[in-house]
C-alpha cells in the first residue's frame, strides 16, 4: 500500500512495483506492507536503484530481503504434533554445541569476566514426557538451570521419569562461553533412541543471565519412513523461563510473581536488554546444535533407505602414509606401540609417544608428541584374512525380570566378511545374568537397570569408571532404599609412556609491549608429562624484541624574547618578540605553532611643524651614529663570532613511514678569547616523508 501520494506512487508498467512520485535524489522508499495468509511460506522484497536508464543496481547485498515465516518456537506455543514412531530397533546420536556468544558477536553489555555456558542437560523420552517447551511453565528442575545453571534438580526430575526416559544426556560447563575451537573442543554427549522413547530434549543457560536458556524441546528423531534422521542441525536463540523479570545479563534477583510462561527473547522486549534492536529486528543467534546418528542397532525398517551407509562410516580411517613433520621439528624416536585398550573384539585404541628436542624455526608450529591408533584385541585384526571385522555390542537388553534374576542379552553385527571367504565364527549374541531389585519383599524398593559405564576417568594409565541405576518406586512398608544407584570399577588406558618433558605446542606470541616503538613480546607452553616422571628442564616461556612504527616526537620550542623597542619614535607603531625551534617535528609529532609575534606600540604624539620634525629627524641621525660607534668599539675589544650561511637540507633518511634531514651552519671565524667558548658550529633537524608506506 502507498504511504503517501505525494512520494510514492505505483508503477505503471510494473503495477507491483512502488516508486518515487517525483524526480528528485533520495535515500529511501517507504510503503505499508501485510503478510499473506499463514503456511504461504516466504516473501521476497526487491529494491532497484537507478542511476541512467541503462545502468541499476537490483539484487546486490541488502537490496533483496528474504522474509518467512516465523516457526512455532517464536510464536511462543510448541504447536507442532508428536506422531507415534514407526522405526525398529535403536539408534546411537551424538549431540554437538557450538556456543557463538561472544563479545565480538553480541558487544551491548557483554560480561566479560562471568560469561559462561551452565552444564547441559537434558534426555531421550517418549511424547509422554516433556522437560520444557514454549508455551508451559517451567518445573523447579528448569528454574534451578536458568537462574543458576545448576543441572541437579533437573537431572533429578528426569530419574523419577524413568520408565519414559531412556538416556540422560550430560556436557560440561564452558567457561569462559566463547573459545576457538583449537583451543577448546565442543562439548558434545552421545545418547540413544528407540521407538517408545523417540525424542531429545535439552537445555543451557547462557550466564550470567536472570533466567534465560537455549535448547531444544521434543526434537523428534524418527522419521515418517519409519527410520532414524539422520542429522539436525538446529541454530538456536535465547528463550526465557518466565520465573525472574531481569532484563539486563547481571541484573539483580526479580522473581516473576505469578510465574510467567515459557517464551522466545525478542530484540523489542526492553530498551535495556542486550538484545534490543529499535527496528525489532530478530535476535543474532547464540549457538547452533548438531545431532548425528552414529550408529543403528537391531533390526532395521526402514521403508526408504538412508543414502550414507553406517557400516562405511564406522570403519576407522586410514592411517596416513607420509610424515609431514616439518623439517625444523627435532623429535625423538617413538616410543613403542602401547598394549591396546580392548581385549576383546570391540573397537580400542593405542598408543605411542615422542619427546620434542628442538624448534629450529618458532614461526614453524612442530606437531604433537603423542599418537593414536585404533586397534582391537587378540585374534580381532583386520590385517588377518580370516578374521570378522564386527560392528561394537548393541546396549544391552532390558533384565527378563522386574524383582529378583533374570537375563538379559544384547547384539552384534558383522561388518566385514573373512577376505578367504571362511564364515563367522565370532558370537553376534551374548547373554548374561541380570539382578534387579535383590529382594522380592515389601521392604525392598523397586530400581532401575544399571546403566552404562562412563568414560575412564585416566587418559592413560589406571582409571575409575562409574555407572548409575534409578529408584523407581521406594519400599512399599515406607522404609529407606538400601539398594546402591552408583558403581564404581577401575579401568585400564594405554599405558602412560615415561617421557618427563612431554610439552604443549607453543602458544601464539602475545601483542607487542609497547604501541610505538622497540619493545618484547613473549609465548609459553606447558608441561603435560606427570611431575613425579622425573624433572624437566626445557624452556616454558620465551621473549624477542619486537618493532612498531616510531613514536612521535613533538616540536619543542624555546621561551619568548623580550618585546623589541617600538619601530617609530613618535605616533603608533608595533613591537615584535620571537622564539626559537629546538626540535622539529618527527614521525607525525605535533606542528610547530608560531615562532614571531606583534602587538601595537605607541609613542608621544608626533609633532606637525616642519622645523620640529627636521629636528627629530636629526635627533634620531645623531643616536644612531653613537650606537654603531659604541658597536665599533665594542667589536674591537670583543670579537664576535662570524658563522657562515645555513647548508642545504640532506636527503630524507628514508622514502616513507618518516625519516629526518639535516643541515648545518659553520663558524666562519672562531674568536680565539675565552670570553666566546660558545661559538660553535650549529645543527637542525625536520621530519620527511612522514606518509606511511
Amino acid at each position: 500500500q502507498i504511504i503517501d501520494e505525494e512520494e510514492t506512487q505505483f508503477m505503471s508498467n510494473c503495477p507491483v512495483a512502488v516508486t518515487e512520485s517525483t524526480p528528485r535524489r533520495r535515500t529511501r522508499i517507504q510503503v505499508f506492507w501485510t503478510a499473506p495468509p499463514t503456511g504461504t511460506g516466504c516473501v521476497i522484497l526487491k529494491a532497484s536503484i537507478v542511476q541512467k536508464r541503462i545502468i541499476y543496481f537490483q539484487d546486490e547485498g541488502s537490496l533483496t530481503k528474504k522474509i518467512c515465516e516465523q516457526d512455532s518456537a517464536s510464536e511462543g506455543v510448541t504447536d507442532k504434533p508428536i506422531l507415534d514412531c514407526c522405526a525398529c530397533g535403536t539408534a546411537k546420536y551424538r549431540l554437538t554445541f557450538y556456543g557463538n556468544w561472544s563479545e565480538k558477536t553480541h558487544p551491548k553489555d557483554f560480561p566479560r569476566r562471568t560469561n559462561h555456558w551452565s552444564a547441559i542437560i537434558g534426555s531421550s523420552h517418549s511424547k509422554n514426557y516433556i522437560l520444557w517447551e514454549y508455551g508451559g511453565y517451567a518445573s523447579e528442575g528448569v528454574k534451578q538451570v536458568a537462574e543458576l545453571g545448576s543441572p541437579v534438580k533437573m537431572e533429578e526430575e528426569i530419574r523419577q521419569q524413568s520408565d519414559e526416559v531412556l538416556t540422560v544426556i550430560k556436557a560440561k560447563a564452558q567457561w569462559p562461553a566463547w573459545q576457538p575451537l583449537n583451543v577448546r573442543a565442543a562439548p558434545s554427549a552421545e545418547f540413544s533412541v528407540d521407538r517408545h522413547r523417540h525424542l531429545m530434549s535439552f537445555l543451557t543457560m547462557l550466564g550470567p543471565s536472570p533466567d534465560w536458556n537455549v535448547g531444544l524441546s521434543a526434537e523428534d528423531l524418527c522419521t515418517k519412513d519409519c527410520g532414524w534422521v539422520q542429522k539436525v542441525v538446529q541454530d538456536l536463540i535465547p528463550w526465557d523461563a518466565g520465573t525472574d523479570s531481569g532484563v539486563t545479563y547481571e541484573s539483580p534477583n526479580k522473581p516473576t510473581v505469578p510465574q510467567e510462561k515459557i517464551r522466545p527473547l525478542t530484540s523489542l522486549d526492553h530498551p535495556q536488554s542486550p538484545f534490543y534492536d529499535p527496528e525489532g529486528g530478530s535476535i543474532k543467534l547464540v549457538a547452533r546444535v548438531v545431532i548425528e546418528r552414529i550408529a543403528r542397532k537391531g533390526e532395521q525398517c526402514n521403508i526408504v533407505p538412508d543414502n550414507i551407509d553406517d557400516i562405511v562410516a564406522d570403519l576407522a580411517p586410514e592411517e596416513k602414509e607420509e610424515d609431514d613433520t616439518p623439517e625444523t621439528c627435532i623429535y625423538s624416536n617413538w616410543s613403542p606401540w602401547s598394549a591396546c585398550s580392548s581385549s576383546t573384539c570391540e573397537k580400542g585404541k593405542r598408543m605411542r609417544q615422542r619427546m620434542l628436542k628442538a624448534q629450529l624455526d618458532l614461526s614453524v608450529p612442530c606437531p604433537d608428541t603423542q599418537d593414536f591408533q585404533p586397534c582391537m584385541g587378540p585374534g580381532c585384526s583386520d590385517e588377518d584374512g580370516s578374521t570378522c571385522m564386527m560392528s561394537d555390542w548393541i546396549t544391552w537388553s532390558p533384565c527378563s525380570v522386574s524383582c529378583g534374576m533374570g537375563t538379559r542379552s544384547r547384539e552384534r553385527y558383522v561388518k566385514q566378511f573373512p577376505e578367504d571367504g571362511s564364515m563367522c565364527k565370532v558370537p553376534t549374541e551374548e547373554t548374561e545374568k541380570c539382578i534387579v531389585n535383590e529382594e522380592c519383599s515389601p521392604s525392598s524398593c523397586l530400581v532401575t537397570e544399571w546403566g552404562e559405564w562412563d568414560e575412564c576417568s585416566a587418559s592413560c594409565g589406571t582409571g575409575m569408571k562409574r555407572r548409575h541405576r534409578m529408584i523407581k518406586m521406594t519400599p512399599a512398608d515406607g522404609s529407606m532404599c538400601k539398594a546402591e544407584t552408583t558403581k564404581a570399577e577401575k579401568c585400564m588406558m594405554p599405558e602412560c609412556h615415561t617421557i618427563p618433558c612431554l610439552l604443549s605446542p607453543w602458544s601464539e606470541w602475545s601483542d607487542c609491549s609497547v604501541t610505538c616503538g622497540k619493545g618484547m613480546r613473549t609465548r609459553q607452553r606447558m608441561l603435560k608429562s606427570a611431575a613425579e616422571l622425573g624433572d624437566c628442564n626445557e624452556e616454558l616461556e620465551q621473549a624477542e624484541k619486537c618493532m612498531l612504527p616510531e613514536c612521535p616526537i613533538d616540536c619543542e620550542l624555546t621561551e619568548w624574547s623580550q618585546w623589541s623597542e617600538c619601530n617609530t619614535s613618535c605616533g603608533k607603531g608595533h613591537m615584535i618578540r620571537t622564539r626559537m625551534i629546538k626540535i622539529e617535528p618527527q614521525f607525525g609529532g605535533t606542528a610547530c605553532p608560531e615562532t614571531v609575534q606583534r602587538t601595537k606600540c605607541r609613542v608621544r604624539k608626533c609633532l606637525r611643524g616642519p622645523g620640529m620634525e627636521k629636528r627629530r629627524w636629526k635627533e634620531a641621525r645623531e643616536k644612531r651614529r653613537s650606537e654603531q660607534a659604541k658597536k665599533n668599539i665594542d667589536s674591537e675589544q670583543y670579537p664576535v663570532c662570524r658563522l657562515k650561511p645555513w647548508t642545504a637540507w640532506t636527503e630524507c633518511s628514508t622514502l616513507c613511514g618518516g625519516g629526518i634531514q639535516e643541515r648545518y651552519m659553520m663558524v666562519k671565524k672562531r674568536s680565539k678569547s675565552t670570553q666566546f667558548t660558545s661559538c660553535k658550529d650549529k645543527k637542525e633537524l625536520r621530519a620527511c616523508n612522514v606518509h606511511p608506506c
